[in-house]
């Protein structure tokens, strides 16, 4: 079993990596394997060309995207990380999931996955729930914690000293082992789904 931690601030190890290190420790001590990738800081854009439509990977290589989508297939569950930029998610993190979301979407079906945001004041509320919208479309279950997933900071030092928000990150991962070890163990299969059916409101 194991968990894929997306890092996806444009600082490698800066505040955002630092909430989801107190997350994959505690992952890791509920016994579940954890992997942190980083998005790094050039990150091209969907350019809607079609060609994942017939390949499950985008034609763009180079970046982090076809890597994650091989590593993802196997993954048990996801945490996805942003530091927030003017209440929202960065520019690297949005335009990663537009790709892999967009081209590989069904490896995603069923498996858990949690938002985490880190901020120097305000804006976590907005940040999550747009990245949330990413798992909401892939059929995936949302994890939570005790508060929302979110620390304060300007530094990795201020987020340590963070105690409310470090303890939710250790919470948000036993939550996710959790999670991850009753549904593996349940051996309960997906539901079947229905054939797509596309409504065009205008005709």
């Amino acid at each position: 079993m194991k968990v894929l931690l997306v890092n996806g601030s444009p600082h490698q190890n800066g505040c955002t990596y630092t909430a989801l290190s107190e997350v994959a420790g505690a992952i890791e001590q509920d016994g579940i394997e954890t992997e942190i990738l980083w998005v790094g800081k050039d990150v091209k854009c969907c350019s809607d060309c079609g060609v994942c439509r017939g390949t499950g990977r985008c034609a763009f290589d180079g970046d982090i995207v076809n890597e994650f989508i091989d590593k993802a297939k196997d993954a048990d569950g996801f945490v996805f990380g942003s530091p927030v930029y003017f209440a929202a998610a960065s520019a690297q993190l949005a335009a990663m999931c537009n790709r892999v979301f967009y081209a590989s979407g069904d490896i995603f079906d069923g498996k858990p996955a949690a938002a985490v945001a880190s901020c120097r004041r305000t804006g976590i509320s907005s940040t999550l729930d747009q990245i949330q919208k990413y798992f909401t479309i892939a059929a995936m279950s949302i994890i939570g914690s005790q508060y929302w997933n979110g620390v304060h900071g300007n530094t990795p030092d201020e987020v340590r000293q963070d105690e409310e928000g470090m303890q939710t990150m250790r919470t948000l991962g036993h939550n996710m082992a959790h999670y991850i070890k009753t549904q593996v163990a349940a051996g309960i299969a997906r539901p079947v789904p229905e054939l797509d059916k596309r409504t065009n409101f205008i005709r």
